[in-house]
């Protein structure tokens, strides 16, 4: 069967049958007109198709989903001009997703779920899937509503529903504008297809946009358009010129190469101004279901970039001189303070956090990462007044997630606050949330796991923790998570295992207490206690004072476990 990749666009009229039924002959003509005159033109303008016509239902097919949301939107608001009140009124609904070419027919689940959505769009309005919310995010100004996710007719698994109601604005955004937030735009290019042969394009255009959609859930920086960075296909230019055309800050590049049953993929995320590589990654893979190996590419590369471009973004704030800062510039400055997991480094983050929300009160990834910090003083015993810093926490929290309900930062910050104050059942749900909202940032995965363990799952857990490591094996913050996993190995009655991943992160961090503590506690399960003081002592002169607040070290909801865990340094009087 011959697949392809495609936006469908399945619209019908509200009421059909009563319409028909009250006037038929006017009925049928009104809408042979509107066909004619109004719809098809338009769907030809938005280098559309119409696939089949089925009574008062059409079907067509996009080249991109800008294309489609552009022409539902330029066609709910021609009716609502031309209407005045009259009697016909659609809904449409837009999918973005793989469909099986069946001679000039479309079939399959991403034709089915757009035909689906359609019933959940007002009338007059239009419902979107997640994936092309996401991709028309970046170039099209609209106003879209988040109905959550829901179980579609004869659709295996849920789907998150966006809506749009006629009157909403509909307003291009330039490609090249600034985004408000000043946040650096990144365009991902069309991947070369270099296996010499046309008919392999389907991998690399599908890979391509895969990538647009799988980085878009990042939320945390704008993505472009498909319909802007495809014109670059086959076209030749320098990194700089087309960030500026575009209006990109960061390009994402690559390759494809097939020969056989092997493929190589080489990717690589661009400086465009100073058109330096910052990453690069090839990726050789026995081709035995090409679209697993599409997944897994996709999965590991858009994991990867996020992070990648914190990272080059405060490497070119250190060097900017500019004093015009804004709310984005100060979240990432204080990020690195944030993440030194430190009583005095979150006292240094916090205040580029708050001030980040004093220059943007609707930035929800400051108000996050705010409510993070107070979760870490309170995780690692730096709190003078516990019960002020839950309340911070909560407040900081809970306003990122309604600044931003499809921001899966602000649901993993408000995991952390609910974990840090006892709460580990609505810690897990809401990393879940973060997980499914963004299943490509490795932190909300490792957030499941660690919460899994915490409340009893792990096993589960352990293997959710260790999948995610193979993500993003670049991962700064990685020294934390085999923290999770020693402690869980202990939990498990596997101190062999625990101290494994304790002496790995003592070699990635030997200047954070933390990991000497932990290795210490692993020690003790052993029965090496010298081993284990040795260890004790280095933490708390890393960190005066850390020991003390560590006696209050309770991650488990289980008093039984936090006891089974502790007690062999308290036996011999250690903590």
């Amino acid at each position: 069967m011959d697949r392809r990749l495609a936006a469908i666009l399945a619209a019908d009229v509200v009421g059909y049958s009563r319409l028909v039924g009250a006037d038929e002959e006017g009925t049928l003509v009104a809408l042979k007109s509107l066909r004619e005159e109004m719809i098809e033109p338009l769907i030809a303008d938005h280098r559309g198709r119409v696939v089949k016509l089925m009574g008062d239902g059409i079907l067509a097919e996009f080249q991109s989903a800008v294309d489609a949301v552009k022409c539902a939107i330029d066609w709910q608001q021609n009716m609502q001009a031309q209407a005045g009140g009259g009697a016909l009124s659609f809904r449409i609904g837009i999918n973005l997703g793989d469909v099986v070419i069946d001679g000039d027919d479309i079939l399959g689940d991403g034709v089915n779920i757009a035909a689906r959505l359609e019933g959940a769009a007002d009338p007059g309005g239009i419902a979107v899937s997640d994936t092309v919310k996401q991709n028309v995010a970046a170039s099209l100004g609209l106003s879209f509503v988040d109905q959550g996710l829901k179980s579609l007719k004869n659709i295996n698994e849920p789907v998150r529903v966006w809506t749009w109601r006629g009157g909403a604005p509909a307003v291009d955004a330039p490609a090249r504008a600034a985004p408000p937030s000043n946040k650096p735009p990144i365009a991902v290019l069309p991947f070369k297809n270099l296996s010499g042969d046309p008919d392999q394009d389907y991998f690399s255009d599908g890979l391509t946009e895969d990538l647009i959609t799988a980085i878009s859930y990042w939320r945390t920086f704008p993505v472009i358009a498909r319909n802007s960075t495809f014109s670059f296909k086959g076209r030749s230019a320098k990194a700089a010129d087309i960030g500026k055309e575009l209006g990109a800050t960061y390009l994402l590049e690559g390759s494809v190469r097939r020969a056989g049953s092997r493929i190589r993929v080489s990717a690589s995320l661009i400086d465009a101004a100073r058109e330096i590589e910052l990453w690069g990654e090839r990726f050789d893979r026995d081709v035995v279901d090409i679209f697993d190996v599409q997944d897994e590419i996709t999965a590991r590369v858009a994991t990867v970039v996020g992070h990648q471009i914190e990272r080059a973004e405060l490497d070119r704030l250190s060097e900017s001189r500019s004093s015009d800062i804004t709310a984005w510039d100060l979240l990432v400055r204080g990020i690195p303070h944030f993440l030194e997991h430190s009583c005095q480094g979150n006292i240094e983050a916090r205040k580029f956090f708050l001030e980040a929300t004093e220059r943007a009160s609707d930035y929800s990834d400051a108000w996050a990462y705010l409510a993070w910090s107070h979760s870490h003083d309170l995780m690692m015993g730096c709190a003078i007044d516990r019960e002020d810093a839950t309340r911070l926490a909560f407040e900081a929290g809970r306003r990122a997630v309604r600044l931003n309900d499809a921001s899966a930062l602000a649901h993993l910050a408000l995991s952390s606050v609910f974990v840090w104050t006892g709460d580990a059942e609505n810690g897990l749900a809401e990393a879940q949330r973060a997980r499914e909202l963004n299943p490509n940032d490795v932190r909300a995965s490792f957030a499941v796991g660690n919460r899994l363990t915490l409340t009893g799952e792990l096993e589960q857990g352990i293997e959710i923790i260790e999948e995610a490591m193979t993500l993003n094996p670049r991962d700064p913050y990685r020294w934390h998570y085999f923290g999770y996993l020693s402690r869980a190995y202990l939990s498990l009655g596997h101190p062999g295992r625990a101290t494994e991943w304790a002496r790995r992160a003592v070699q990635m961090k030997p200047d954070q207490p933390d990991t000497h503590f932990r290795l210490a506690l692993c020690h003790a399960h052993s029965g090496l206690l010298d081993e284990a003081r040795e260890e004790l002592r280095t933490a708390d002169t890393l960190e005066p004072g850390f020991l003390e607040r560590k006696k209050s070290w309770k991650p488990y909801p289980s008093e039984a476990r936090n006891e089974q865990l502790l007690a062999p340094l308290r036996a011999e009087g250690l903590l």
